[in-house]
């Protein structure tokens, strides 16, 4: 659909909504119908995979190929050295990938967005997950509202 490219009417007529927003009735139907404004996330994985995939790594792969070989041929003393690189490689990996998940989910709770929708004629400060197909949104440029993108 080519939104951009057609007139608020149409836009309207379209989303079957109004210049005075949903009501509230409606929109709560509509978030029944068409379910909340999110994007649906991947599973996320456990502690014990987060540390397997350390091991992934192709150079990690040569090393442990590396450890294998020393080992055959007898070369205990180089063999533990390169295990001991691997741990403490893996080790340092996932300290910093679980730190980073850590963060990001720290992040995304912080910044829980809301929008301004016009609900029943009245302008309401809504959860951006709760924003459904025909919702007039006020737009702001800083402290100044803009509606529907023409600001004066």
């Amino acid at each position: 659909m080519r939104w951009h490219q057609k007139n608020i009417n149409e836009i309207i007529e379209e989303l079957k909504s109004s210049l005075q927003g949903l009501s509230s009735e409606e929109a709560e139907r509509r978030l029944g119908e068409y379910g909340p404004n999110e994007l649906k996330e991947k599973a996320k994985k456990t502690v014990f995979m987060m540390f397997l995939d350390q091991f992934k790594d192709f150079m990690i792969l040569i090393l442990i190929a590396a450890a294998v070989i020393s080992g055959f041929i007898g070369e205990l003393s180089d063999t533990i050295a390169i295990i001991v690189i691997i741990f403490l490689n893996a080790v340092i990996g996932f300290i910093q990938e679980y730190r980073a998940e850590k963060a990001m989910a720290a992040l995304k709770r912080m910044a829980a967005p809301s929008a301004t929708a016009i609900r029943n004629g009245v302008p309401e400060t809504v959860s951006a997950s709760q924003l459904v197909p025909g919702d007039v949104i006020v737009l702001e440029a800083g402290k100044m509202p803009c509606m529907m993108s023409i600001c004066r």
